[in-house]
């Protein structure tokens, strides 16, 4: 692990109603996000199947898996970018069936992507009052005619930005293009800009990708201020593995559009399973599959072997009785 990076202190998971783990602080407490057999199918493709997951208040849990696993799919479908084919998703116990992804948003879910999607044009300061969109209570005509509920909800609006740019020190990037920053001040930017709609659960897509150790580091650091400050649940997909057992409190690992494990830090780093995900078998494992290939080769030829012992068996048996045959005409 990088020497940049400190790795948090890792709690205890324990059991809630099945099949879901919480840290153990939390275990009195409801589930802010809950995923019950959650599916979807593209044609006749199955992407995600049996998806179980639930997220307590004030927790980080990570979601991992090789690349192809579904885990975006699964953001996808938790954010209503996409109607699950079966299961349910409950947001603080609400059904969210039927909810629109504009709707997700207002209920509590905001999110980040794995791609950068940020209005390159506009100002940082724009980026996140474009997130504050459910916080501004002031009309179309009332800003067409710049009325005094106007100034006074935009004087908030820029109070507000710069309070939320300010956690990642950006405050002094306000008035530039949100295109000419750095790809990873983008990155930042797309994280406050999720916080300004002010959720109960934050998904991150991959939120150090493009960074570098120092970069990563200070993330860490602020997703857990975020966490803190904030009091919300996080959510997030990464594949860095520094970032993931430094900050994450549970994992869920998905492969093949499946839950392949679950557990802390050092429970997932230490699953055979897991390794066999992203790094295949092992040489070791391989010989004995292809030891175990030999042996059931062997039987093979052996049953072939006997089958034509007795193959001549029958043969000798047929010649004996052509014998008597002949004997028995002579008499």
């Amino acid at each position: 692990m990088s020497e940049n990076i400190k790795k948090r202190e890792e709690v205890k998971l324990v059991s809630v109603p099945s099949p879901y783990l919480v840290p153990e602080r939390n275990a009195g407490k409801g589930l802010v996000l809950e995923a019950n057999h959650l599916g979807i199918d593209f044609g006749g493709l199955t992407a995600v199947d049996d998806f179980n997951l639930g997220i307590s208040p004030n927790e980080i849990t990570g979601l991992i898996g090789p690349n192809g696993a579904g885990k975006t799919t699964v953001f996808n479908l938790l954010t209503k970018v996409y109607q699950q084919s079966r299961g349910t998703i409950f947001l603080d116990g609400k059904d969210t069936m039927g909810m629109s992804a504009t709707q997700v948003n207002k209920a509590g879910i905001a999110r980040t992507f794995q791609n950068i999607r940020l209005f390159d044009k506009l100002t940082v300061e724009d980026n996140v009052k474009i997130g504050l969109h459910n916080s501004i209570n002031y009309g179309m005509w009332q800003g067409v005619f710049r009325l005094p509920i106007y100034w006074k909800e935009e004087k908030k609006a820029h109070d507000r930005v710069l309070e939320l740019l300010s956690i990642f020190d950006m405050a002094d990037m306000a008035d530039m293009p949100a295109g000419s920053l750095p790809y990873g001040a983008q990155r930042r930017l797309e994280i406050v800009r999720a916080l300004a709609t002010e959720p109960k659960v934050l998904l991150l897509d991959e939120p150090a990708a493009g960074m570098n150790p120092s970069e990563t580091a200070e993330l860490m650091e602020n997703i857990g201020k975020i966490r803190d400050e904030f009091g919300i649940a996080i959510l997030l997909i990464e594949h860095d593995m520094n970032l993931v057992m430094g900050i994450c409190e549970g994992i869920v690992v998905l492969n093949f559009g499946k839950i392949i494990a679950k557990g802390t830090p050092s429970e997932i780093q230490n699953n055979p399973v897991v390794v066999e995900a992203y790094l295949g078998k092992s040489h070791d494992e391989e010989t004995a599959d292809q030891g175990d290939d030999t042996e059931a080769g062997k039987t093979v030829d052996t049953d072939k072997g006997g089958s034509s012992r007795n193959a001549d068996a029958g043969k000798k048996a047929d010649a004996g009785k052509g014998k008597n045959r002949k004997k028995g005409g002579r008499r």
